[in-house]
């Protein structure tokens, strides 16, 4: 089973967007010694202790400083943008790192309604038109636009021997079909929705039809895992991430992610009792468990690879939470 990384770029509390940035960095390089297959890393705007805004600029970033680690973004949020724009910046990263570019592709906002208005006026109708611009990014990505299209004499340049490979990301029925229909790998992300991904899955494989020749229906499944020594080391240090994610639940301001004391005291003095929030879909444990309850997924959804979102206040646990998990998988 192929294991891979997606990184939000959590900035703690503390720590400066530049410092997050630079673990985001180090993250990469440890994947890649660690042996995960690829690192992704999201696009955000304007949401609290989320530092990466332009995917495009941290890939070029990372490339430069590894060397085999498969790279992307997770995901360019399509709606913002022009295909041929998106096909022209991906196009110069494969050319940079050659077979080494995935494009990631979403349609979510990424950020608030005042973020999404700054950036696209129409989101809304861009969504709707999804799949023509889904279309259109291929197009330009293949180097293959059809004579009668508007943009048949225009090429996404410079075009790279080697293709960025797109990836389509979604957590719905809907957008499992769209990568069907368009012969498109499928990245599932469990860890933000509650509908049935395994009979999402099935449906995705079983409409699935080959963009290429010899294309076959590829899927990951996205997870959230904290991996530690012990089971209540795990525990102690996913107490950042769980208050975080309810801080933001709950509209609590500029919050980055809490350390584990600043998470402690804040359970203690709003009296709230997490048992229920750590139900919600993370995995946390140590070695064996991660390893056993990954796999129970991988059979679950029948997925071909996992990759691995982990938030944590130390970039030190979350390197060792890779590391772990690597090595409990031998990869």
């Amino acid at each position: 089973m192929r294991l891979s990384i997606l990184d939000q770029a959590p900035i703690s509390s503390n720590q400066s967007p530049q410092e997050a940035l630079h673990e985001s960095m180090k993250l990469a390089e440890a994947g890649e010694n660690l042996g995960y297959t690829r690192y992704w890393i999201a696009e955000h705007h304007d949401l609290p202790g989320l530092a990466c805004s332009a995917p495009e600029v941290m890939i070029s970033y990372i490339g430069a400083h590894t060397k085999k680690i498969r790279i992307g973004p997770g995901a360019v949020l399509l709606p913002h943008y022009k295909p041929y724009k998106v096909a022209e910046i991906y196009n110069m990263l494969a050319t940079l790192f050659p077979d080494r570019i995935d494009v990631g592709i979403g349609r979510a906002p990424g950020g608030s309604a005042e973020a999404t208005n700054a950036l696209s006026d129409n989101f809304l109708q861009q969504v709707w038109y999804m799949p023509n611009l889904l279309q259109e990014l291929l197009y330009f990505l293949d180097n293959d636009i059809p004579p009668e299209h508007p943009h048949a004499k225009v090429s996404a340049s410079p075009v790279p021997v080697e293709a960025p490979l797109p990836w389509l990301l979604g957590t719905s029925k809907k957008s499992a079909l769209l990568a069907a229909e368009k012969g498109l790998s499928y990245a599932f992300g469990q860890f933000m929705s509650d509908q049935d991904g395994a009979a999402i899955i099935k449906q995705y494989r079983d409409n699935f039809k080959p963009r290429k020749q010899n294309d076959t229906p590829q899927v990951i499944v996205t997870v959230t895992a904290i991996c530690a020594e012990t089971s209540e080391k795990a525990e102690e240090i996913a107490l950042s991430s769980l208050v975080w994610g309810l801080q933001r639940k709950r509209g609590e301001g500029q919050k980055e992610v809490p350390s584990i004391l600043e998470a402690k005291d804040y359970l203690r003095n709003e009296r709230i009792d997490l048992h229920g929030e750590k139900k919600q879909g993370m995995i946390i444990g140590n070695p064996q468990q991660v390893k056993e309850s990954l796999q129970e997924i991988q059979v679950k959804y029948n997925s071909d690879e996992i990759m691995i979102v982990t938030i944590t206040h130390s970039p030190l646990d979350r390197i060792q939470s890779y590391k772990l998990i690597a090595g409990e998988f031998g990869i």
